[in-house]
């Protein structure tokens, strides 16, 4: 997003813009670095690399250097910016992975009244408790301290959020100091059809033969619920490949994707994953894969703004996706219309052992919320599976930990299928569509350009910087605002047994 959004802000900024600095905790990637200069042409771009601004939990060192190295990186990262129309825009600052960093940015802009744009993409307590131990070693374990931190009340400081549900929260507490600010999304002009047929060329290569193949373009995350878009698949187009783009990127998903890639291999499911994961230089763009897809699917748990629905739409390939509450409404704004979308796809309780699963599930809730403080957990709703007690009947997949997943998986095709498609009427048409070649095409509506089109973006952008004038948000605001957010991801049709241990 910063590469594609930061021309349009340059461009569309009130003044000129002398130069644009890249603060970060690690130098970016060599080629990434020369197209983000290429596209903002004549505007230097300086790289200021401090590693104590990067995920404190990569650090090795102690929390007391860690604090010294922010606050030098700090002071020489915003050196002479009483001299300069200075603007800071900080990524997912509410992801809460460098609390240290996120206050001590804070605290500068406030203090030296530079206006700073917190863009919050995710969050720290939307199925990350796994995290909070880090946040007690940071000193940061009280709820009102985080909320202090992450959703800080500041008239130098506009929280954004990327889709209307997170915004409508944020702007309940901080009325003229937030807002929304969807990713910009242009349609890229499709790839010829050459490196469709290259793309098309190198997954033949890649799957071992010539097969119909489904992507899922993402990274291995057990949100990706995976096992899902694999299910589909397999019922939907027995002979299609499943196919991921992108590998692990951290060592707490390790575990689920060995898990589902050694299940993949002993039962030969036509599953490949990590499709683009590696060093090879002669890999097909993430355009070039999906112009030489059949289909496109997204499975995912949560999303923050859901570019994927988006990318199958703007390259013409039928998609096959879950329905999130939080990011339907904002495609229904943009004008998309998806015809094979679906809530949850529900399987027979004779199709896993229950007995152990909710064993299991207990065993795993009870861990996760032994992660919360008390006031947090009081406010966990109560999982699907385990709301059914010992009443078995039909379950969302969603809903179940990877090894019931995987048992899912592992009955014959025709058997699953049969107890399932009473229980999921809309998976016939598809069915039917998907062997004919004619999954329904989402298309780009002319509507889009009003919401999602880079000059769009930077108006919208320019319009939240913070001028100074603005009133400071009622005391207890952030706690206020975090408190409606846990509310909200605590419900328990947001809970996810996936979710709660790398290990499930």
């Amino acid at each position: 997003m910063i590469e594609l959004a930061t021309p349009h802000l340059v461009r569309r900024a009130p003044e000129p813009v002398s130069a644009v600095v890249l603060g970060t905790g690690e130098a970016p990637d060599a080629d990434w670095l020369r197209g983000f200069r290429r596209r903002l042409g004549r505007t230097p771009v300086k790289v200021f690399v401090e590693p104590a601004f990067g995920y404190v939990s990569e650090s090795n060192r102690n929390r007391r250097a860690i604090d010294r190295a922010i606050l030098d990186g700090m002071k020489r990262l915003l050196a002479e910016t009483s001299e300069n129309n200075c603007l800071v825009w900080a990524h997912n600052l509410g992801l809460g992975r460098n609390l240290r960093l996120a206050r001590r940015l804070v605290f500068a802009c406030h203090n030296l009244g530079i206006p700073l744009i917190a863009h919050h993409h995710d969050w720290w307590f939307d199925n990350r408790w796994h995290h909070f131990r880090a946040k007690s070693e940071s000193g940061l374990s009280r709820l009102d301290l985080l909320a202090n931190t992450v959703l800080a009340a500041s008239p130098s400081v506009c929280h954004v959020a990327i889709n209307q549900a997170d915004a409508a929260v944020l702007g309940k507490h901080f009325p003229g100091s937030s807002g929304w600010l969807p990713n910009p999304v242009e349609p890229e002009t499709p790839p010829t059809a050459a490196r469709a047929r290259a793309a098309e060329t190198w997954l033949i290569e890649q799957i071992g033969g010539k097969a119909p193949v489904w992507l899922l373009p993402c990274r291995l995350l057990r949100r990706k619920n995976i096992a899902e878009a694999l299910l589909l698949t397999r019922w939907l187009r027995p002979e299609a490949w499943l196919a991921t783009t992108g590998g692990v990127s951290s060592a707490e998903e390790e575990s689920y994707a060995s898990t589902l890639n050694a299940a993949a291999r002993r039962h030969g499911w036509r599953l490949r994953l990590g499709l683009l994961q590696g060093n090879e230089t002669l890999k097909p763009s993430v355009p070039e894969l999906l112009a030489a897809s059949e289909a496109v699917l997204l499975t995912s748990l949560q999303e923050g703004f859901g570019l994927p629905y988006l990318e199958a739409a703007a390259a013409g390939r039928p998609l096959i996706a879950r329905q999130l509450s939080n990011i339907a409404p904002d495609l229904e704004t943009f004008g998309f219309t998806f015809p094979q979308s679906y809530r949850e796809v529900q399987v027979g309780p004779d199709l896993f052992d229950w007995r152990s699963e909710r064993q299991r599930q207990a065993g795993l809730f009870a861990e996760w919320k032994h992660l919360m403080p008390r006031a947090a957990r009081r406010l966990a709703g109560k999982p699907t599976l385990l709301a059914a007690g010992s009443r078995r009947c039909p379950v969302p997949f969603s809903r179940l930990t990877l090894t019931a997943q995987i048992e899912v998986l592992a009955r014959p095709i025709d058997e699953s299928w049969a107890r399932c498609a009473p229980l999921n009427p809309f998976l016939e048409t598809w069915r039917t569509r998907a062997a004919a070649a004619q999954l329904q095409i989402s298309p780009w509506p002319q509507s889009a350009a009003r919401w999602l089109g880079g000059d769009i973006y930077a108006a919208r952008f320019w319009s939240l910087v913070p001028t100074g004038l603005a009133a400071r948000p009622a005391p207890g605001a952030s706690a206020a605002a975090q408190g409606q957010f846990l509310l909200q991801k605590l419900k328990a049709e947001n809970l996810y047994p996936l979710l709660w241990n790398s290990r499930t």
